[in-house]
């Protein structure tokens, strides 16, 4: 079955748009883990806008499944936190600065030499590494090349097309996955993965391995609350 990790940057930026601790960030990691999710991830951003680099160190003690946290080595602060937390998995995202969301992939050949590198670092510390791609072939073949553990697919445009072409958008991500599966490398996805499309994703993409939720699973967590959503995405993952 590929393990649902809840992303709970929302959580943080309802919280931090009131002041004070309300939601409580820590309780409800630790109740999505009670609820059946099998990571969490989170993204702290330089300018902590939701999660605060200090929740990362908060989290760590409590969190009873696998850790991820998501965000752009080439900060050194992140560099910093990630050694110093050692988190199960560590996502490699090439976010600019002041990036509202992920948009985008690694290029993992104009990269290659920095990202192996870094990934070398990382997996000294015992950190399990994935690497954020588009579905392009050739930048899995590259990412082969960084040494990283896994990759993680940018699903933006799969889900983005759903509706309305999705025996044609799946394609790249099949073969994506299909290739990084006989490199070697696992495979992990994430981004507007939803209740909708997840399902499909799931069948079309060879040993997913995991997926990070965020956005959509906490929004449907206002109509269903937030252990029905759980286990409402864990059944499409089955």
């Amino acid at each position: 079955m590929t393990k649902l990790s809840v992303n709970i940057n929302k959580i943080a930026t309802i919280r931090n748009s009131r002041g004070g601790n309300t939601p409580n960030l820590l309780q409800v990691a630790q109740d999505a883990e009670r609820f059946g999710a099998q990571g969490i991830t989170v993204h702290p951003r330089p300018d902590e806008r939701h999660i605060r680099y200090q929740d990362v160190y908060d989290l760590k003690p409590l969190l009873k499944t696998e850790f991820n946290i998501e965000g752009n080595p080439k900060i050194q602060k992140f560099v910093d936190l990630v050694l110093d937390v050692k988190p199960e998995q560590v996502t490699l995202v090439p976010d600019g600065d002041n990036q509202l969301t992920s948009d985008h992939g690694w290029d993992t050949i104009a990269n290659q030499e920095y990202l192996t590198d870094i990934i070398s670092l990382f997996k000294k510390s015992g950190i399990r590494t994935s690497i954020f791609v588009d579905p392009d072939l050739k930048m899995i073949e590259g990412a082969k090349v960084t040494g990283t553990d896994r990759i993680e697919l940018y699903t933006e445009e799969y889900a983005r097309h759903y509706k309305t072409k999705r025996e044609e958008v799946i394609k790249p991500f099949t073969a994506a996955a299909q290739l990084a599966n006989q490199l070697g490398l696992g495979v992990n996805a994430g981004h507007d993965l939803s209740l909708e499309n997840l399902a499909y994703f799931k069948q079309h993409t060879e040993n997913l391995l995991e997926v990070s939720i965020g956005h959509a699973l906490i929004s449907d967590s206002i109509y269903f609350g937030l252990e029905n959503t759980i286990q409402m995405y864990l059944k499409q993952l089955k």
